[in-house]
Protein backbone atom coordinates (compact mmCIF):
# COMPACT_ATOMS: atom_id res chain seq x y z
CA UNK A 1 0.00 0.00 0.00
CA UNK A 2 1.39 3.38 -0.99
CA UNK A 3 0.05 6.74 0.22
CA UNK A 4 1.05 10.18 -1.04
CA UNK A 5 0.60 12.60 1.87
CA UNK A 6 0.17 16.23 0.84
CA UNK A 7 -0.64 19.18 3.07
CA UNK A 8 -1.00 22.97 3.08
CA UNK A 9 -1.32 23.51 -0.66
CA UNK A 10 -2.45 27.11 -0.07
CA UNK A 11 -3.75 27.92 -3.53
CA UNK A 12 -3.50 31.70 -3.67
CA UNK A 13 0.13 31.57 -2.48
CA UNK A 14 1.72 29.08 -4.86
CA UNK A 15 5.53 29.13 -4.66
CA UNK A 16 6.62 28.22 -8.20
CA UNK A 17 4.89 28.29 -11.58
CA UNK A 18 5.57 24.63 -12.33
CA UNK A 19 5.21 23.07 -8.90
CA UNK A 20 1.54 22.07 -9.06
CA UNK A 21 1.99 20.32 -12.41
CA UNK A 22 5.17 18.62 -11.23
CA UNK A 23 3.48 17.38 -8.06
CA UNK A 24 0.48 16.02 -9.95
CA UNK A 25 2.58 14.19 -12.54
CA UNK A 26 4.96 12.77 -9.93
CA UNK A 27 2.19 11.44 -7.69
CA UNK A 28 0.43 9.85 -10.65
CA UNK A 29 3.69 8.32 -11.90
CA UNK A 30 4.29 6.78 -8.45
CA UNK A 31 1.13 4.70 -8.91
CA UNK A 32 -0.02 5.39 -5.36
CA UNK A 33 -3.08 3.71 -3.88
CA UNK A 34 -4.31 6.82 -2.07
CA UNK A 35 -3.64 10.56 -1.98
CA UNK A 36 -4.22 11.93 1.54
CA UNK A 37 -4.45 15.73 1.83
CA UNK A 38 -4.34 17.07 5.38
CA UNK A 39 -5.91 20.49 4.97
CA UNK A 40 -5.32 24.12 4.01
CA UNK A 41 -6.06 23.73 0.34
CA UNK A 42 -6.52 27.52 0.06
CA UNK A 43 -5.03 30.71 1.45
CA UNK A 44 -8.26 32.65 2.11
CA UNK A 45 -11.08 30.21 1.25
CA UNK A 46 -11.89 32.15 -1.92
CA UNK A 47 -13.71 30.52 -4.87
CA UNK A 48 -10.77 31.34 -7.17
CA UNK A 49 -8.54 29.34 -4.79
CA UNK A 50 -10.86 26.40 -4.24
CA UNK A 51 -11.42 25.94 -7.98
CA UNK A 52 -7.79 25.07 -8.88
CA UNK A 53 -7.52 22.94 -5.72
CA UNK A 54 -10.55 20.95 -6.87
CA UNK A 55 -9.06 20.70 -10.37
CA UNK A 56 -5.84 19.26 -8.94
CA UNK A 57 -7.77 16.67 -6.93
CA UNK A 58 -9.66 15.64 -10.07
CA UNK A 59 -6.39 15.07 -11.93
CA UNK A 60 -5.02 12.58 -9.42
CA UNK A 61 -5.49 9.07 -10.73
CA UNK A 62 -5.71 7.47 -7.27
CA UNK A 63 -8.58 7.98 -4.82
CA UNK A 64 -8.21 11.14 -2.74
CA UNK A 65 -9.02 11.46 0.96
CA UNK A 66 -9.04 15.09 2.06
CA UNK A 67 -9.82 17.07 5.21
CA UNK A 68 -10.07 20.86 5.62
CA UNK A 69 -7.66 23.16 7.41
CA UNK A 70 -8.16 26.45 9.23
CA UNK A 71 -7.48 28.43 6.02
CA UNK A 72 -10.39 26.64 4.34
CA UNK A 73 -12.85 28.28 6.77
CA UNK A 74 -14.37 31.65 5.86
CA UNK A 75 -11.95 34.36 7.13
CA UNK A 76 -12.79 36.71 10.00
CA UNK A 77 -13.83 39.57 7.69
CA UNK A 78 -16.85 37.44 6.75
CA UNK A 79 -18.05 36.96 10.38
CA UNK A 80 -21.60 35.82 9.65
CA UNK A 81 -20.56 33.28 7.03
CA UNK A 82 -17.68 32.12 9.25
CA UNK A 83 -19.97 31.39 12.18
CA UNK A 84 -23.02 30.08 10.36
CA UNK A 85 -21.51 28.13 7.45
CA UNK A 86 -17.75 28.07 7.99
CA UNK A 87 -16.93 25.35 5.45
CA UNK A 88 -19.62 26.09 2.87
CA UNK A 89 -17.14 26.73 0.06
CA UNK A 90 -15.03 23.72 1.01
CA UNK A 91 -18.15 21.55 0.93
CA UNK A 92 -19.21 22.96 -2.43
CA UNK A 93 -15.86 22.79 -4.24
CA UNK A 94 -14.10 19.87 -2.52
CA UNK A 95 -16.44 17.50 -0.65
CA UNK A 96 -19.32 17.58 1.83
CA UNK A 97 -17.78 14.61 3.66
CA UNK A 98 -15.90 15.77 6.77
CA UNK A 99 -15.11 12.24 8.01
CA UNK A 100 -13.80 10.55 4.84
CA UNK A 101 -12.80 6.88 5.01
CA UNK A 102 -10.71 4.53 2.91
CA UNK A 103 -9.84 0.88 3.34
CA UNK A 104 -7.73 -1.37 1.12
CA UNK A 105 -5.16 -4.15 1.41
CA UNK A 106 -5.22 -4.22 5.21
CA UNK A 107 -4.83 -0.44 5.56
CA UNK A 108 -7.66 1.64 7.09
CA UNK A 109 -7.63 5.44 6.80
CA UNK A 110 -9.94 7.92 8.53
CA UNK A 111 -9.98 11.70 8.17
CA UNK A 112 -11.52 14.06 10.72
CA UNK A 113 -12.09 17.81 10.63
CA UNK A 114 -10.22 19.97 13.15
CA UNK A 115 -10.98 23.33 11.45
CA UNK A 116 -13.58 25.38 13.31
CA UNK A 117 -14.83 28.99 13.15
CA UNK A 118 -14.34 29.75 16.86
CA UNK A 119 -10.55 29.45 16.74
CA UNK A 120 -8.21 31.81 14.89
CA UNK A 121 -5.70 29.33 13.51
CA UNK A 122 -5.79 26.56 16.06
CA UNK A 123 -8.00 23.52 15.74
CA UNK A 124 -10.63 21.76 17.82
CA UNK A 125 -11.73 18.16 18.26
CA UNK A 126 -15.43 17.55 18.90
CA UNK A 127 -17.04 14.64 20.71
CA UNK A 128 -18.42 13.44 17.39
CA UNK A 129 -14.87 13.23 16.05
CA UNK A 130 -13.78 11.12 19.02
CA UNK A 131 -16.75 8.84 18.42
CA UNK A 132 -15.83 8.55 14.74
CA UNK A 133 -12.27 7.49 15.65
CA UNK A 134 -13.54 4.85 18.09
CA UNK A 135 -16.24 3.40 15.86
CA UNK A 136 -14.28 3.32 12.62
CA UNK A 137 -11.13 1.67 13.90
CA UNK A 138 -13.10 -0.70 16.14
CA UNK A 139 -14.51 -2.22 12.96
CA UNK A 140 -11.16 -2.78 11.26
CA UNK A 141 -9.29 -6.08 11.31
CA UNK A 142 -7.04 -6.73 14.34
CA UNK A 143 -3.93 -6.69 12.14
CA UNK A 144 -4.96 -3.67 10.07
CA UNK A 145 -2.60 -0.72 9.73
CA UNK A 146 -4.64 2.26 10.97
CA UNK A 147 -4.04 5.80 9.73
CA UNK A 148 -5.64 9.01 11.01
CA UNK A 149 -5.58 12.13 8.80
CA UNK A 150 -6.07 15.54 10.45
CA UNK A 151 -4.86 19.09 9.87
CA UNK A 152 -3.74 20.21 13.32
CA UNK A 153 -1.31 18.52 15.69
CA UNK A 154 -2.45 16.47 18.68
CA UNK A 155 0.75 16.80 20.70
CA UNK A 156 3.64 19.22 21.00
CA UNK A 157 6.82 18.08 19.30
CA UNK A 158 9.97 19.64 20.67
CA UNK A 159 11.85 19.48 17.38
CA UNK A 160 9.27 21.80 15.81
CA UNK A 161 9.70 24.56 18.38
CA UNK A 162 6.76 26.38 19.93
CA UNK A 163 3.51 25.52 18.19
CA UNK A 164 -0.21 25.22 18.84
CA UNK A 165 -2.17 22.00 19.16
CA UNK A 166 -5.88 21.41 18.72
CA UNK A 167 -8.28 21.88 21.60
CA UNK A 168 -9.03 18.53 23.25
CA UNK A 169 -5.87 17.25 21.58
CA UNK A 170 -4.92 14.99 24.48
CA UNK A 171 -8.36 13.34 24.44
CA UNK A 172 -8.02 12.76 20.72
CA UNK A 173 -4.51 11.36 21.08
CA UNK A 174 -5.66 9.02 23.86
CA UNK A 175 -8.64 7.95 21.77
CA UNK A 176 -6.47 7.32 18.72
CA UNK A 177 -4.04 5.28 20.79
CA UNK A 178 -6.81 3.19 22.35
CA UNK A 179 -8.30 2.66 18.88
CA UNK A 180 -5.02 1.24 17.60
CA UNK A 181 -3.93 4.08 15.30
CA UNK A 182 -0.43 3.43 13.95
CA UNK A 183 0.21 6.61 11.98
CA UNK A 184 -1.11 10.18 12.14
CA UNK A 185 -0.80 12.34 9.03
CA UNK A 186 -1.05 16.07 9.68
CA UNK A 187 0.27 19.45 8.54
CA UNK A 188 -0.52 23.03 9.62
CA UNK A 189 3.01 23.96 10.72
CA UNK A 190 4.58 23.95 7.22
CA UNK A 191 7.52 21.91 8.49
CA UNK A 192 8.31 18.39 7.31
CA UNK A 193 9.04 16.17 10.30
CA UNK A 194 8.61 12.49 11.18
CA UNK A 195 8.58 11.48 14.83
CA UNK A 196 7.56 8.40 16.83
CA UNK A 197 5.61 9.26 19.97
CA UNK A 198 5.81 6.97 22.98
CA UNK A 199 2.41 6.51 24.59
CA UNK A 200 3.11 3.66 27.02
CA UNK A 201 6.87 3.27 27.53
CA UNK A 202 8.09 0.08 25.92
CA UNK A 203 4.62 -1.02 24.86
CA UNK A 204 2.50 1.27 22.73
CA UNK A 205 3.64 3.94 20.33
CA UNK A 206 2.55 5.68 17.16
CA UNK A 207 4.23 7.75 14.47
CA UNK A 208 3.37 11.32 13.54
CA UNK A 209 4.16 12.45 10.01
CA UNK A 210 3.89 16.22 9.73
CA UNK A 211 4.08 17.28 6.09
CA UNK A 212 5.56 20.56 4.97
CA UNK A 213 3.70 22.82 2.58
CA UNK A 214 3.47 20.94 -0.70
CA UNK A 215 3.11 23.88 -3.08
CA UNK A 216 3.03 27.26 -1.31
CA UNK A 217 5.55 29.98 -0.50
CA UNK A 218 4.73 29.73 3.21
CA UNK A 219 7.39 27.33 4.49
CA UNK A 220 8.50 28.08 8.05
CA UNK A 221 11.57 27.87 10.27
CA UNK A 222 13.94 25.18 8.97
CA UNK A 223 11.66 24.68 5.95
CA UNK A 224 11.45 28.33 4.99
CA UNK A 225 11.15 28.71 1.19
CA UNK A 226 10.96 24.94 0.72
CA UNK A 227 8.23 22.51 -0.28
CA UNK A 228 7.73 18.93 0.84
CA UNK A 229 5.35 16.03 0.62
CA UNK A 230 5.53 12.48 2.02
CA UNK A 231 5.46 9.16 0.23
CA UNK A 232 4.49 6.32 2.57
CA UNK A 233 5.05 2.62 1.81
CA UNK A 234 3.25 0.13 4.07
CA UNK A 235 4.26 -3.52 4.07
CA UNK A 236 3.46 -6.49 6.28
CA UNK A 237 6.36 -6.11 8.71
CA UNK A 238 7.38 -2.46 8.36
CA UNK A 239 6.48 0.90 6.88
CA UNK A 240 8.58 3.79 5.67
CA UNK A 241 8.01 7.52 5.29
CA UNK A 242 9.94 9.21 2.52
CA UNK A 243 10.17 12.99 2.73
CA UNK A 244 10.39 14.50 -0.76
CA UNK A 245 11.68 18.04 -1.25
CA UNK A 246 11.10 20.27 -4.28
CA UNK A 247 14.13 21.47 -6.23
CA UNK A 248 13.05 24.56 -8.18
CA UNK A 249 16.05 24.63 -10.51
CA UNK A 250 15.43 21.07 -11.60
CA UNK A 251 11.63 21.33 -11.42
CA UNK A 252 11.28 18.06 -9.59
CA UNK A 253 10.89 16.59 -6.12
CA UNK A 254 13.74 14.50 -4.73
CA UNK A 255 14.19 12.29 -1.68
CA UNK A 256 15.30 14.30 1.36
CA UNK A 257 15.25 11.42 3.85
CA UNK A 258 13.62 8.04 4.45
CA UNK A 259 12.68 6.60 7.84
CA UNK A 260 11.60 3.00 8.27
CA UNK A 261 9.60 1.70 11.25
CA UNK A 262 8.92 -1.79 12.57
CA UNK A 263 5.17 -2.38 12.56
CA UNK A 264 5.35 -4.56 15.66
CA UNK A 265 6.44 -1.48 17.63
CA UNK A 266 5.69 1.54 15.48
CA UNK A 267 8.19 3.94 16.99
CA UNK A 268 11.16 1.58 16.74
CA UNK A 269 13.22 3.09 13.95
CA UNK A 270 14.76 0.32 11.90
CA UNK A 271 16.87 2.74 9.94
CA UNK A 272 16.94 6.32 8.77
CA UNK A 273 18.85 7.42 5.74
CA UNK A 274 19.39 10.46 3.58
CA UNK A 275 19.95 10.07 -0.14
CA UNK A 276 23.46 9.87 -1.49
CA UNK A 277 24.82 13.23 -2.58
Amino acid sequence: MTIAHLSDLHFGRIAHDAIVEVLMHEVNAADVDLVAISGDLTQRARPEEFAPAAALIDRFEAPVLVVPGNHDVYPWWHPIARLRRPLARYRRYITPDLTPRFEQNGVAVLGINTAHPHTVKGGRIDATDLDAIRSYFAATAPDAFNVLVIHHHLTKIRALGRHDIARRAQEALDTATEAGVDLILCGHLHISHIEPVEIIPGEQRLVIASAGTATSSRGRKSNRSTNFYNLIEIEAEAFQVEERRYRPQEKQFAVESTTTFDRSLSSRVLHERAPES
